[in-house]
C-alpha cells in the first residue's frame, strides 16, 4: 500500500524581550539557577500579573509578518497541569481568542513552491527548566525560565515530509531572527518544535491517528526524528497494528524515541479565563503603526539581492535567509565589490567549515572585513584561487589578516613573465613524449592534453603560477 505522510508543527519561539511576559523580572540567559523567579512568577498570594506590552507588539509584528489577521481583543486562560517545573500548577497562556490568526508562510524545496497555512499564534508563558544530571537519580528544577514570554505558532497539517517541515522550521525562523523578536538561539531553547505525524492511505482524506513528539531543539533532530516515526507508523500499519495517540520524545544523542504519557485534550487542561488579567484590547491604529515600523523580511531581502546584486534566485535565497548571513554577505561585498565571487565563498569555504565546526555565521573566526580582502587579493592577482584557500585556512586559525599571511607564508602568485616562461621550458624539456603527442594530435583535443602541462607547471610553481598567464604562455610555446 502506498502511504502519505501528514505533519502539522507547534513551535515555541521565545520572545526577546528583556523582562518576562507578566513580571519585572529578567529573561537573561545564563544565570545562576532560580535567582530570576519572582513571587509573581511563583503565583504567591497577593501578587498580580501585568501583561508586557513588548511581548504584545512582538506578537503583532509576527501576525503582520506572516500575513495574518490580528485579533483586536485577546483573553489569556489558565492551563491547568501539575508538574514539578511548573510552579504555579497552571500556565497562563491565550486559547478561544489568541493575538494571531490564520497567516500563512511560504516554502520551496527542490523545485516546488508550497504555501504552508497557519492556524493560530498565541501569547504564553513559558515553564521553568527541569534539570537531570549531577543529581544522583534526581532532578533538579530551574525557574529562571517560568514566565519567559512565548508565542507558539500552530499550523495546519500541510506538510508531507520530513523536508518540507524542515523547511517551513528554518523560514519560520528567519522570519523571527530577521524580525528581531527572537535570538533563535535553539541550543539555548529559544525555538523547539513538537511535531505531529499522522499517516494515511494515500488519497485518503480522512486524517490518521497522530502522534506528537515534543521539544525538538535542532532542524536536524526534527528530519531524523520524522523520518523514524513514519517508518515506525507504517510498520504497525502494515503488520497488523494501530497507531496510538500519544506523546513521544526523541533523544537527539541515540537517535531514539520513546513513548512519554498519552495524548491529552484541551478539556483534560480544563481551560477557564484568568481571573487575574483582563481582555487586552487594541486598535487599527496601533496594528498600523507596528505595520510601518517592520525590518526588511526574508522574502523581500531575496527579492532585494536578486535585483541589486544580480544573484540566481538560488543563490539569493541561501544568502537571505539567515539574517546574520546576509548582513556578512552585505558587508563583504561593499568592501570587495564583488558579489558573485563573494556568495561563492560563503556557499562554499564558509558555509563547509562552519557545518564542520558546528557554529554559525555569527561566531566565525573570519569576519566579513577578512573575506572581503581575500577577495580582493584574488582579483588583483596577488594570490590565485586555489592559493587563497590555503589563506583561507590560515585566516580561521587567526594567524594574523590576509596580505600578512601572504607575506609570511610566501604565497604571492608570480606573475613575472619571465619566471613563468623559465618554469615552461624546463617542463616541456622534460616531457618531451607529451609535447610531440599533444603537437600530433588534433586541435579539438589539445585544450585536455594542455591539462597535464598546466599541472607539471603548477607543481613547480609550487601552486603560486599565474594560471591565465601560465596558459598562455604554454600554449604559445607548444604551438611552435
Amino acid at each position: 500500500m502506498e502511504w502519505e505522510t501528514v505533519i502539522g508543527l507547534e513551535i515555541h519561539v521565545q520572545l526577546a524581550t528583556n523582562s518576562k511576559i507578566f513580571s519585572g523580572s529578567s529573561t537573561a540567559f545564563g544565570a545562576a539557577p532560580n535567582t530570576q523567579a519572582s513571587a509573581i512568577d511563583l503565583a504567591m498570594p497577593g501578587t498580580l500579573p501585568v501583561v508586557n506590552a513588548q511581548a504584545y507588539k512582538f506578537a503583532t509584528m509576527f501576525g503582520l509578518a506572516i500575513d495574518a489577521e490580528i485579533n483586536k481583543h485577546s483573553v489569556f486562560e489558565r492551563k491547568n497541569y501539575f508538574y514539578p517545573d511548573l510552579p504555579k500548577g497552571y500556565q497562563t497562556t491565550q486559547l478561544e481568542k489568541p493575538i494571531v490568526v490564520g497567516g500563512h508562510v511560504d516554502i520551496r524545496v527542490g523545485e516546488e513552491e508550497k504555501r504552508i497555512r497557519v492556524h493560530h499564534a498565541h501569547l504564553e508563558e513559558d515553564a521553568g527548566k527541569s534539570l537531570h544530571e549531577d543529581y544522583h537519580g534526581m532532578s533538579g528544577i530551574d525557574l529562571n525560565r517560568a514566565g519567559t514570554p512565548l508565542i507558539e505558532v500552530v499550523t495546519e497539517p500541510d506538510m508531507r515530509s520530513g523536508e518540507e517541515a524542515v523547511a517551513f522550521a528554518r523560514k519560520l525562523h528567519s522570519v523571527v531572527t530577521s524580525l528581531g523578536i527572537c535570538d533563535g538561539e535553539m541550543s539555548q531553547g529559544s525555538m523547539r518544535f513538537d511535531v505531529n505525524i499522522s499517516i494515511r492511505p494515500k488519497g485518503e482524506q480522512k486524517l490518521g491517528t497522530r502522534t506528537e513528539t515534543k521539544n525538538l531543539n535542532s532542524f536536524r533532530f526534527m528530519e531524523r526524528c520524522i523520518e523514524q516515526e513514519i517508518e515506525r507508523q507504517i510498520d504497525l500499519l502494515e503488520s497488523g497494528g494501530s497507531v496510538v495517540q500519544e506523546t513521544r520524545l526523541y533523544d537527539g544523542d541515540t537517535h531514539s524515541a520513546r513513548s512519554m504519557r498519552s495524548k491529552e485534550e484541551a478539556n483534560d487542561y480544563r481551560y477557564f479565563p484568568c481571573p487575574d488579567l483582563l481582555p487586552v484590547v487594541i486598535d487599527e491604529a496601533y496594528i498600523s503603526d507596528i505595520r510601518q515600523q517592520l525590518p526588511e523580511l526574508p522574502s523581500a531581502r531575496q527579492t532585494r539581492f536578486e535585483t541589486d546584486y544580480k544573484l540566481s534566485s538560488y543563490d539569493a535565497e541561501l544568502l537571505s535567509t539567515d539574517l546574520n548571513t546576509a548582513n556578512f554577505f552585505e558587508a563583504a561585498t561593499e568592501q570587495c565589490g564583488d558579489p558573485k565571487l563573494t556568495a561563492n565563498w560563503i556557499m562554499g569555504e564558509v558555509s563547509a567549515r562552519l557545518n564542520a565546526n558546528d557554529t554559525h555565521i555569527g561566531d566565525a573566526p573570519i569576519s566579513a572585513a577578512d573575506l572581503a580582502q581575500l577577495i580582493a587579493r584574488i582579483k588583483d592577482g596577488t594570490i590565485s584561487n586555489k592559493i587563497a584557500k590555503t589563506v583561507f585556512d590560515a585566516l580561521w586559525n587567526k594567524e594574523g589578516d590576509v596580505d600578512r599571511i601572504i607575506e609570511a607564508k610566501g604565497l604571492k602568485q608570480v606573475s613575472d613573465s619571465g619566471t613563468l616562461e623559465k618554469i615552461v621550458d624546463e617542463v616541456i624539456a622534460n616531457n618531451a613524449q607529451q609535447v610531440e603527442n599533444y603537437r600530433n594530435a588534433p586541435a579539438e583535443k589539445r585544450p585536455k592534453m594542455l591539462g597535464f602541462f598546466v599541472g607539471q607547471s603548477m607543481k613547480l610553481s609550487k601552486g603560486q603560477a599565474n594560471p591565465q598567464q601560465l596558459n598562455k604562455i604554454l600554449q604559445e610555446k607548444l604551438e611552435k
